[in-house]
């Protein structure tokens, strides 16, 4: 017999997500008998839509070893630490991921991404162990592609995640901003909106009309327009994104298809520019960062981040690109 203490950790989530997590090496349908014949929630059967809240006790009537077999203790192991720290407290940390890095682990990349990196940073500072926690691990609220820059922000705890999960969810509170720069004059805001579509095989976007397709939207302001060494007289525009919807390369794939795709972008972009900016410049990736994320009416949930505008640095090449654009 096991007995599981619910903490501010893992309040808040139903019976059976919980011990999915807290077993993540038994199957969905032993998971369902385990609730079923061999778990009470304080000493009383309870349904798997059960909301566990602080302070309960779950009972689980199997042995230390069978629910061990179950348990997966995560390792970190020693990886090397390649994001920067954009602003950290003691709920939230927002990492300023550079380029050719994963925010989450695949099937080719296990223990080198930056979720990996942050949660062995926070086990350095003593912040995090693993070996203490039920179910929960330090998370990214947001995602950004792997060469895509800038900004993405990790909860340090359940509560954390849950509050900002829910502001991105309804794109209140929290505006997140991209800088780009993009082939074309763009002369005054855009508004583009559709419907885009995922080809999992191939692991690029397209615009569609089929049930599978999500609406995306993309305000697109400009900032800049000019030309650049290596380009003759093609223009080219420093601009900035914003974003209602989160849907794969959405911005990439909106700009491209109105005619201003990404400076370097390998999958959406112009290749003979893209060739030019490789030989002028060593740009091998879109220019495309998560530059700034700004917080307003959190101050109940995040009083040290309410009226914040939290910034990334700007990756060399695009800082580049900005300062010789020129009429």
């Amino acid at each position: 017999m096991v007995e599981i203490r619910i903490g501010t950790n893992e309040k808040g989530q139903r019976f059976d997500r919980f011990l999915r997590k807290y077993l993540p090496g038994a199957s969905l349908s032993h998971i369902y008998r385990i609730i079923r014949k061999d778990a009470k929630v304080n000493l009383r059967r309870a349904k798997d839509v059960y909301i566990l809240e602080e302070g309960d006790t779950v009972t689980l009537y199997l042995s230390e070893e069978e629910v061990e077999s179950f348990r997966r203790q995560e390792k970190q192991g020693s990886v090397k630490r390649t994001f920067g720290t954009a602003y950290e407290d003691g709920d939230v940390l927002i990492a300023d991921k550079p380029a050719g890095l994963l925010t989450h682990g695949d099937k080719g990349e296990k223990s080198g991404h930056l979720t990996n990196q942050v949660r062995g940073y926070l086990m350095q500072k003593g912040e995090y162990d693993p070996a203490k926690e039920k179910t929960f691990a330090p998370s990214p609220v947001n995602r950004i592609d792997r060469n895509t820059t800038g900004l993405v922000i990790f909860a340090k705890n359940y509560d954390s995640l849950k509050k900002l999960t829910g502001y991105l969810r309804t794109h209140e509170k929290i505006r997140k901003l991209y800088l780009t720069v993009v082939l074309g004059k763009i002369p005054a805001e855009i508004t583009l909106e559709g419907s885009l579509e995922k080809d999992e095989e191939r692991n690029v976007s397209r615009t569609a009309s089929g049930e599978s397709a999500k609406r995306a939207v993309t305000h697109v302001r400009p900032l800049k327009s000019g030309k650049i060494p290596g380009l003759g007289n093609r223009t080219v525009t420093l601009a900035e994104a914003e974003i209602e919807t989160g849907r794969t390369h959405q911005i990439r794939v909106q700009l491209s298809e109105a005619g201003h795709p990404l400076l370097g972008d390998p999958k959406y972009g112009d290749p003979s520019v893209n060739r030019a900016l490789r030989e002028r410049y060593g740009i091998t990736h879109q220019l495309l960062t998560a530059y700034k994320l700004e917080f307003r009416g959190v101050r109940d949930d995040f009083p040290k981040l309410d009226g914040r505008t939290v910034e990334a640095k700007l990756p060399k090449e695009l800082r580049k690109i900005k300062e010789e654009i020129h009429e």
